[in-house]
């Protein structure tokens, strides 16, 4: 956001505080000192910072700041843009408290520049990966059918491929029997989901051969998933643009 005359004020995802606020002042000016520098608070920007961190404070300020990454697509490519603005935005859905998550800036970063250098259909599926990639840092990370036991066995009741593989998107489980709700996927819907959660790699995303409408359809129901699980979540306003820039 804007502040005052010159200056900034940015929400960043830190590696060792999580996420902060910060006042960067004067990089707003035409002067020589402060040209160009607040291209580097656009969102999905990966910075190196030296900052100053007090705990009592809800804004905090930045002593040094660089490019930790110099993306070649992102910034530029209106497709990637507004994927990258889309896992921006459910990011910032989702970060309630300040606490650090070293895990979650690695897997944040990590994505982003997969993103940047992906094609094809990685780039179209990238949202869906995103999404159900990140309730692992969330506490709601769907629970996958077959869920083997210690040795290796799978349990005793548990799915097995000829059964009908449905989303209970409430619970967070896949079952066989629809839910006495309407908040669940069946049929390819369901299994597209159960396919999303085995992917270790966004390389292995171009296996996934999806339509527009049907990415549009599954993305729509990702949303109402978080909104299911995340107090307060709302609406998303970047699914409408990434449905329209993607289809």
């Amino acid at each position: 956001m804007k502040y005052g005359e010159t200056s900034l004020v940015v929400t960043i995802l830190t590696e060792l505080f999580g996420v902060q606020s910060y006042l960067v002042n004067g990089v707003r000016t035409a002067t020589k000192k402060g040209s160009g520098k607040a291209n580097l608070f656009q969102p999905t920007a990966i910075l190196d910072m030296v900052v100053y961190h007090n705990e009592t404070k809800n804004l905090q300020r930045i002593k040094e700041f660089k490019w930790g990454h110099l993306y070649q697509h992102i910034f530029s490519d209106v497709p990637k843009n507004a994927v990258a603005l889309f896992m921006v935005e459910l990011l910032t859905k989702c970060l309630k408290q300040p606490e650090p998550n070293t895990n979650l800036f690695n897997f944040c970063e990590d994505a982003f520049i997969h993103l940047d250098e992906s094609s094809g259909a990685v780039m179209a599926n990238f949202p869906l990966f995103f999404a159900l990639q990140l309730t692992n840092f969330f506490g709601f990370r769907p629970q996958p059918p077959n869920p083997p036991d210690k040795s290796g066995q799978a349990l005793k009741g548990a799915l097995k491929e000829s059964d009908n593989l449905i989303f209970d998107l409430q619970e967070g489980i896949f079952v066989t029997e629809k839910p006495h709700h309407p908040h669940f996927l069946e049929g390819k819907q369901a299994e597209i989901a159960n396919e999303l959660l085995k992917v270790m790699q966004p390389s292995e995303l171009e296996d996934l051969k999806l339509n527009h409408d049907f990415r549009r359809q599954l993305l729509f129901s990702f949303e109402t998933y978080y909104a299911l699980h995340i107090q307060d979540f709302g609406t998303m306003k970047t699914v409408p643009v990434l449905r329209e820039v993607l289809g």
